[in-house]
């Protein structure tokens, strides 16, 4: 199994609200940029974190989320 955030731990696919950025958490370089912000900004406890259903990218696009890549 992939990894995934300890307070989302059947999510694929997590936004952060305060850029609307969904990140595949199945992706390793993403899984990894939300891991850092999620700590570093204390996203969870801010209630910045978002979790879609069903938990998909067209779900997630549907809110109003951009997919985050690693060029930015």
């Amino acid at each position: 199994m992939s990894p995934r955030l300890r307070r989302f731990p059947e999510q694929r696919h997590v936004g952060t609200r305060d850029d609307m950025l969904v990140y595949d958490c199945d992706d390793e370089a993403a899984f990894v940029a939300l891991q850092a912000r999620v700590e570093l900004e204390d996203l969870v406890g801010r209630g910045l974190v978002s979790a879609f259903g069903p938990d998909s990218l067209a779900e997630a696009r549907n809110r109003g989320f951009k997919v985050w890549s690693l060029e930015g």
